[in-house]
């Protein structure tokens, strides 16, 4: 509605993404709606899990590979191929993360599908150029939406926003949505390999693929506190 009353077109698909055909059912309404005006596909869905891997079962991490690796994957190739097969070009984008750089405490999993996103983009990058096809990643960091209600609700934890997250050092690790979504914007006009929404931390992750030690060190710190606040009730 919102789209439509700033005078463009929009059309709304309902499917779950772990379906087999979830991408070219999607794909066909948007070829129906739009034509070949359709040149850009923008792989988004996701959910999180907070589990010590250890402790992650076969079915929890399945799962959320499924959804946050597999099905982005079968958009994109699904887009990719009928780009390819109209001699169209086009940009094809996936959600990964700012840790797809680097691992948080409990995040194991997640965090592992964004890598895993990471790398599948960049094997595209290489491989779609000669087509006219770019492919970007887009690497925000935690973002204020339901996402983080639904993760603790996967986990079985108190959906309730946490304390610890407001605390001085996980605001680096916060924004607004409206943030990434200008990121992408910008992405759109001007393609870029990685799309990145805060300068600290990419800065983080660079040194951390130099010194993994000291981000180790800085986050068990920050677990430890959480933890105090915790045993006090807060």
């Amino acid at each position: 509605d919102e789209v439509e009353a700033a005078g463009r077109r929009a059309v709304v698909v309902t499917a779950d993404v772990t379906d087999p055909g979830h991408a070219a059912t999607l794909l066909d309404a948007a070829d129906d709606a739009f034509g070949e005006d359709v040149h850009a596909v923008f792989a988004n869905a996701g959910h999180g899990l907070r589990r010590p891997m250890a402790e992650t079962s076969d079915a929890e991490l399945r799962d959320i590979f499924e959804v946050n690796f597999f099905a982005s994957m079968d958009l994109l190739r699904e887009a990719a191929g009928r780009l390819r097969r109209d001699g169209r070009n086009g940009h094809l984008l996936m959600c990964s993360s700012c840790v797809s750089k680097f691992t948080t405490p409990l995040g194991g999993a997640y965090c592992a599908t964004k890598a895993a996103q990471n790398h599948a983009c960049r094997a595209m990058r290489l491989e779609l150029a000669p087509h006219g096809i770019d492919v970007s990643s887009v690497h925000p960091v935690g973002t204020r939406t339901e996402f983080f209600t639904r993760t603790a609700e996967r986990s079985g934890e108190d959906p309730r926003p946490q304390r610890a997250r407001r605390g001085s050092f996980w605001r680096w690790f916060m924004q607004e949505p409206e943030v990434v979504a200008r990121a992408v914007v910008r992405c759109l006009r001007r393609p870029v390999a990685e799309v990145w929404t805060s300068r600290f931390i990419r800065a983080v992750a660079a040194a951390e693929t130099l010194l993994p030690g000291l981000l180790d060190l800085r986050m068990r710190r920050a677990i430890e506190a959480i933890e105090r606040d915790m045993s006090h009730g807060e």
